[in-house]
């Protein structure tokens, strides 16, 4: 039989190649998703690899003296709940007072929640572009304002439902907080500023402010659901 002779299916050929129109287009859409992710990628690395090697030890410096103050901070917290003989400072004494009085476990819950959210935020910093979170400086401070406003307001008034704001908002600023700070110690660090005591200080201030609002929202929840169940 001669080859020339057979029916050429036009259908079939017609079909093969939109399918193999539609796999080249697959495969471009996925070449140029591929390449942006690495674009993006090598951009976070070159920002990390920009930073001196005096900032990268500057930040080893703060977040190690930040660990010694967490440890100092969480003995003198154990000495006050024992032995009442110190008082622990930032407002912790009444505030574990009041939450071990509601339920001793949300201590754990807060630290551990405090822990997780300060990280994140830290590596969302970190890994940013620079100066990427430094205009939330008069943000946050507007923010502040407003809570001492609310405080303020509050003396007279005496509303729960205020003071549970006043707490949620609080903790949402805070947050706002660890990504301003840890960005401007990393520009200070880069000017020249290599005081890392004073920098440890700003963190742990964000530290034991946010712990100290989440435990506080923890122990009115627990207390809210005990009324509940009476």
């Amino acid at each position: 039989m001669n080859v020339f002779d057979r029916n050429i299916n036009i259908d079939a050929l017609f079909k093969f190649s939109q399918m193999y129109v539609r796999l080249l287009s697959i495969q471009r859409v996925t070449l140029i998703h591929f390449n942006s992710c690495r674009h993006l990628s090598c951009l976070f690395c070159w920002d990390l690899l920009c930073r001196s090697h005096s900032t990268q030890v500057h930040l080893k410096n703060v977040y190690s003296s930040l660990a010694v103050c967490m440890f100092v901070a969480a003995a003198g917290s154990y000495v006050h709940v024992v032995t009442r003989l110190l008082q622990v400072g930032v407002g912790l004494g009444p505030t574990l007072d009041f939450v071990i009085a509601v339920n001793p476990s949300i201590i754990m819950t807060a630290f551990l929640g405090t822990s997780v959210i300060f990280v994140c935020f830290t590596l969302s910093a970190l890994y940013a572009k620079r100066r990427s979170y430094l205009f939330l400086g008069g943000t946050l401070m507007s923010g502040l304002s407003i809570l001492f406003l609310m405080s303020l307001m509050n003396i007279f008034f005496g509303s729960l439902m205020l003071f549970k704001v006043h707490m949620y908002l609080g903790l949402f600023i805070m947050c706002g907080f660890v990504l301003f700070d840890t960005q401007l110690i990393i520009e200070k660090a880069e000017n020249g500023d290599k005081d890392y005591v004073w920098h440890c200080v700003d963190l742990f201030l964000d530290f034991i402010t946010i712990f100290r609002k989440l435990m506080i929202i923890l122990a009115l929840n627990d207390k809210d659901k005990k009324k509940e169940k009476k």
